[in-house]
């Protein structure tokens, strides 16, 4: 089969490329570089059912140049990060939409099955535990620019279902809950290589806000085995699954679980939102994902606990950051 990923060089999409192309699987990586890194797919260059083109989905004549040399379509490209979300929700918002519309339109002229990632953000606000992908999606307003990536990833969704409604064009969209593992960044505000860089360090690990929000979070490997099992089968076609953990934990209890599996020296800091994001900037206080739909689906549960978790980042950051 013959596979094409937007973003295929960020986080997710450079590990959905390993778990393809270790499956047999022909891999073609779309990707601007504007938060992925070459870095991430450098070792997969040197495969000879691998190759990668630096440019932006926007270019509208590549994008669909790869789509039909394609048999199944990997959407990834987004803005990513709660802090680039607050600093750039221009690009945020337009960056997701504009993107997804091009992937779609183009991806219906040859009924190309597209996989459209989205986000557990879209359930907002919403206090139903756990988020069942039927559940009611609770926004907050407009004036606080925190919603627009949840918005605009909602937007996303209700495109990929049309398009297979209207237009017949088989689509799945995924909902990510907090995925962790080696090669993500804490550039944009991801928390598990933030606090494992600064325990690393022996800085003081800073939690935003008071620390006892909570979430699930997931390995990279789990998670692109879901991404590949939903596009396998022909019954997931029209759906949207929640790809997560159902472990929960607060964010001072994963700082602490963080301080000592990297030495125990670091002090536990606590910043206010304000202060970290924006004044006024609203969190979702617990994501917790319901994950009976993908397993009745296709069988999919995560394996790796949070432990293994962290020791798999802490592998990764350990010689990046001289320790």
């Amino acid at each position: 089969m013959r596979y094409f990923i937007t973003g295929g060089a960020g986080f997710v999409g450079s590990h959905l490329a390993e778990e393809l192309l270790e499956k047999g699987h022909h891999v073609t990586v779309l990707d601007d570089l504007s938060t992925g890194s070459i870095e991430n797919i450098e070792h997969l260059k040197p495969h000879p059912k691998f190759r990668y083109h630096i440019d932006t989905v926007a270019n509208v004549p590549l994008t669909a140049e790869f789509i039909d040399g394609a048999d199944i379509v990997y959407h990834l490209a987004a803005a990513v990060g709660v802090k680039l979300i607050v600093e750039s929700p221009v690009r945020t918002i337009e960056t997701n939409i504009r993107l997804t519309e091009v992937v779609l339109e183009q991806a219906a002229k040859k009924k190309r099955p597209v996989f459209v990632a989205s986000t557990s953000e879209v359930y907002g606000k919403s206090t139903q535990f756990p988020f069942r992908e039927d559940g009611d999606l609770v926004m907050g307003p407009t004036n606080k620019g925190r919603w627009s990536y949840a918005c605009s990833k909602a937007i996303d969704e209700f495109l990929a279902i049309a398009y297979y409604r209207e237009k017949k064009l088989p689509t799945v969209v995924g909902r990510l809950f907090n995925t962790v593992g080696p090669r993500q960044t804490g550039m944009y505000g991801m928390v598990v290589p933030n606090f494992v860089i600064q325990g690393l360090q022996g800085k003081p690990i800073t939690v935003f806000g008071d620390g006892t929000q909570s979430r699930c979070f997931t390995h990279v490997k789990d998670v692109v085995r879901a991404l590949a099992g939903v596009m396998e089968t022909d019954k997931t076609l029209g759906e949207v699954y929640n790809f997560g953990n159902d472990h929960e934990i607060t964010i001072t209890d994963l700082a602490k679980k963080v301080r000592d599996m990297t030495g125990g020296k670091s002090e536990i800091v606590y910043i206010p939102y304000d202060k970290a994001y924006e004044v006024g900037f609203e969190d979702m206080h617990r994501r917790v994902p319901c994950i009976d739909k993908v397993t009745a689906a296709i069988g999919w549960r995560p394996t790796r606990n949070l432990d293994q978790i962290l020791n798999d980042v802490i592998d990764f950051y350990r010689p990046r950051v001289g320790v």
